[in-house]
């Protein structure tokens, strides 16, 4: 077999892995209301489910079910949990991966990630919903291998391509899984996990017979804890000088953004009546507004405006699509802000150009690793305290039920972003020319 067709094997399978790794993350979140609802009205589901059983009438779930916001600040426990165990075993799988080797970690990691979605199908307490998501959010944490391997495997020439392929492939899948996951869920509540497992098992298959191990042994180094700690990136913050308020802008925008997979769910079944195929629809409808930006406006824009212009500009979008999210009081308003939100996201690229173009090239690994760090643990803390704030709010907090309220939230922080953005690029004047 010539070298040329087995690289190719090689790519389609790690863009495969990476699909699937995507898929499997949207493929369950138009069900998670439904699902926990279940699981908090199930009788003797055990002392969790006994004390978090709120029941309650509203409009969209009648009287005597759970509603979706007693089920968000679960659901918010659960994204917790996932996006821990992504950021703390995300280093660790990556140094595994330097000392045994990209083929094997993979390999077992899409084997184990299929085991947990077969838990999670089956699961029929809280408990064992919380074991199955955080054994997937650990198996799930490949991405850096999967990175790695590509790395490994193209030369100089061809890398940005086949990165470029990895972040298309896993936009792909956030567009196909929220769709696929919905349609499964009109029909089964457990169906969307033995897809994903399905999806992860056949995948592992393939990888067993046609992937070959990509690090030689030459390259192969000892396994360090200390390279293996998330945290370490952290303590470089200060580091970078000037552009510590862009790195606190970066912040604000990977917490607000966490918005979306923690509680876009919830507030749709509780304020609209959604079910599982409606919330799937329109996610994947915010996945192909986002894929369209991002893989034809944004370069365009940044041309047009410049950097510290687009910045403005994305962050500009989103606060006033988070206001058209909080106040949309049927369900077909939000299709009217989907378009906007997605173009908020030209500011997070702007904003990365920035930063490095004022750092030097030998920290430009530093950089993107305290950013990787800073957006996992927006990831981790975003859920739990957006799903609050939302449960909160729905069930009358101000004296009404208001479903808007995480969107509000996520909204004024990016208010509160601009000035730390003013401060960051003040002083950055030939950036305001486009």
């Amino acid at each position: 077999m010539s070298k040329k067709p087995l690289a190719a094997q090689s790519l389609y399978f790690i863009l495969l892995t990476v699909l699937i790794d995507s898929i499997g993350f949207g493929l369950i979140i138009p069900v998670m209301p439904e699902l926990l609802g279940d699981l908090l009205h199930e009788p003797g589901g055990g002392p969790v489910n006994q004390e978090s059983r709120e029941v309650a009438e509203s409009p969209a779930t009648g009287s005597g079910q759970v509603t979706a916001s007693s089920a968000a600040k679960w659901g918010g426990y659960l994204a917790f949990c996932y996006a821990a165990m992504h950021f703390l075993f995300g280093p660790l799988i990556g140094n595994l991966s330097d000392r045994w080797g990209r083929r094997p970690v993979l390999l077992v990691s899409l084997g184990a990630l299929a085991v947990d979605y077969l838990i999670l199908a089956y699961a029929t307490t809280l408990w064992v919903l919380f074991l199955g998501r955080i054994l997937t959010g650990i198996c799930g944490a490949t991405f850096s291998t999967a990175n790695a391997y590509i790395a490994d495997v193209s030369d100089e020439k061809n890398r940005g391509k086949a990165f470029g392929l990895v972040g298309a492939a896993f936009g792909i899948g956030f567009i196909l899984g929220p769709a696929i996951g919905g349609f499964l869920g009109g029909l089964d509540v457990h169906a969307p996990f033995y897809a994903a497992a399905g999806m992860a098992f056949l995948n592992m298959l393939y990888g067993f017979f046609v992937l070959p191990e990509s690090l030689k042994e030459e390259n192969r180094r000892p396994f360090s804890w200390a390279r293996a700690n998330p945290l370490g990136a952290i303590r470089q913050f200060s580091h970078f000088g000037e552009i510590r308020w862009l790195l606190v802008v970066s912040c604000m925008l990977f917490f607000s953004h966490v918005v979306y997979p923690s509680t876009w769910n919830y507030h749709g079944a509780d304020r609209y009546g959604w079910g599982s195929r409606e919330i799937g629809l329109s996610l994947m409808a915010f996945g192909i507004c986002s894929a369209i930006v991002q893989g034809g406006l944004i370069g365009r824009i940044l041309k047009k405006l410049g950097e510290r212009n687009t910045a403005f500009l994305g962050i500009s979008c989103n606060i006033i699509a988070m206001a058209g999210f909080a106040l949309s009081s049927t369900g077909w308003m939000l299709y009217c802000w989907i378009p906007l939100s997605a173009l908020g996201a030209v500011a997070t690229p702007a904003i990365k150009s920035i930063m490095s173009r004022r750092v030097s090239p030998q920290s430009q690994g530093e950089l993107q690793g305290t950013l990787s760090s800073l957006q996992g643990i927006s990831n981790m803390v975003g859920p739990i305290v957006l799903t609050q704030v939302y449960d909160r709010f729905a069930k009358g907090l101000a004296g009404f039920p208001f479903y808007g309220s995480a969107f509000l939230l996520a909204g004024l922080l990016l208010c509160g972003a601009m000035l730390p953005l003013f401060w960051g690029t003040s002083s950055l004047r030939d950036l305001d020319e486009p």
